[in-house]
C-alpha cells in the first residue's frame, strides 16, 4: 500500500488507487484482483463500484488512504472481501455476514430456482430450512412467495442472530422464524409438518478443508464445512430424520460437492421413503443439488 511518503509525493486519485491495488493483490495470489479492488474502495468510500469510475479523478484525503490501507491489509492476508465489508449478495438480497456463518455462494441459488420449481406456483406451503447461515435461502424463498410460511434452523445462536437481523433489514421477520437446532432435533416428530426441505449442509471431507483456499480454510467456520470423514455425514443425517416430518409428497432438496451426486442418490433410494430422487447440475456444469420427494402414503 503507498507510504505516507508516497502520499505527499503524488496524488492518489481513485482510478491511481484501483490499479496499484490491483496489481499488489496480484502479487498476492488473490483470485479476482481488480473486482476486489474495487469492492474494498466503494466501501471504504461509501460509493458504489459504477461511482469509482464517475469520480476516477477525484483524489483521497488521508484519512480515507489510511482506512483503506488497512482494508488492502487485511484482504491480502487473504480474509474474505464479505468479511471485511460486511455484507454479501445473494438473490438481489444484502446481507449482513460475519466469520460465524458461511459466506453465500452464487451456486447456492440453484437450490432457491430448484425449490420454486418444484413447488409450482403454490400460493400456501410450510418449508423448513437448515443449516440456515445467513438465512440467504430462507429469505429468497420468503421474498418469492409472499404466502409461504418458513421455518429456518441452526446449531449457532450466533447465526440465527444474524439471520433475524437480516430477516428485518428486509421486512421479512414475519414470514420466516429463526431458531437454534441441531438439524431436525427441535422438530422431531410423528405428524408431518412440512412441504418442503432444504439444506445446504456441510459437505466437505474432513482431510480435504486444509487444502481448500485460504479464504475458506482459515477464515470460515469449519463447523458449516466439515462433512465428515465421507463428507456424507451430514447429509445422511437429515435424508435419515426427514421423512417423519416430511408431508406425503413433499419435497426435500439438499446441496452437494460436485463429485457426491451417486452416493447422495443412494442415500434417498436406500431410505425407502421418496422417489423421484434427481440431481441437478449448477450454471458452471457441476453436480449441486439432489433432491427427492417423499411416497404418498398408498
Amino acid at each position: 500500500m503507498p507510504t505516507e511518503d508516497a502520499d505527499a509525493a503524488k496524488q492518489w486519485t481513485i482510478m491511481r488507487l484501483l490499479r496499484w491495488t490491483a496489481d499488489y493483490f496480484s502479487g498476492h495470489g488473490i483470485d479476482t484482483p481488480r473486482i476486489d479492488a474495487e469492492v474494498l474502495l466503494a466501501h471504504c468510500l461509501g460509493l458504489s463500484r459504477i461511482d469509482l469510475y464517475l469520480r476516477h479523478d477525484q483524489p483521497l484525503e488521508q484519512g480515507e488512504l489510511a482506512r483503506f490501507r488497512e482494508l488492502v491489509r487485511r484482504r491480502a492476508r487473504r480474509e474474505p472481501v464479505a468479511y471485511i465489508t460486511g455484507g454479501k449478495e445473494f438473490w438481489s438480497l444484502e446481507l449482513q455476514v460475519s466469520p460465524h456463518v458461511l459466506i453465500p455462494r452464487p451456486e447456492t441459488e440453484l437450490l432457491v430456482e430448484q425449490a420454486l420449481e418444484v413447488m409450482g406456483p403454490r400460493k400456501e406451503a410450510v418449508a423448513l430450512e437448515l443449516g440456515t447461515g445467513t438465512g440467504a435461502i430462507s429469505l429468497a424463498l420468503a421474498s418469492q412467495r409472499p404466502g409461504w410460511w418458513i421455518a429456518a434452523s441452526d446449531i449457532s445462536p450466533e447465526a440465527v442472530a444474524l439471520a433475524r437481523a437480516n430477516a428485518v433489514k428486509h421486512g421479512l421477520e414475519g414470514r420466516v422464524s429463526f431458531f437454534v437446532s441441531d438439524w431436525l432435533a427441535a422438530v422431531a416428530t410423528t405428524e408431518p409438518q412440512f412441504d418442503l426441505i432444504v439444506s445446504n449442509p456441510p459437505y466437505i471431507r474432513s482431510r480435504e478443508i486444509g487444502r481448500l483456499e485460504p479464504e475458506i480454510s482459515s477464515y470460515e467456520p469449519r463447523l458449516a464445512l466439515d462433512g465428515g470423514v465421507s463428507g456424507l455425514e451430514c447429509l445422511t443425517r437429515i435424508i435419515s430424520a426427514a421423512g417423519p416430518c416430511l408431508k406425503a409428497g413433499g419435497f426435500i432438496l439438499l446441496e452437494i460437492g460436485h463429485d457426491q451426486k451417486d452416493a447422495a442418490e443412494s442415500l434417498f433410494r436406500d431410505r425407502g421413503v421418496y422417489h423421484q430422487v434427481t440431481t441437478v447440475r449448477d450454471y458452471g456444469g457441476s453436480w449441486r443439488v439432489v433432491m427427492g420427494r417423499k411416497k404418498d402414503a398408498g
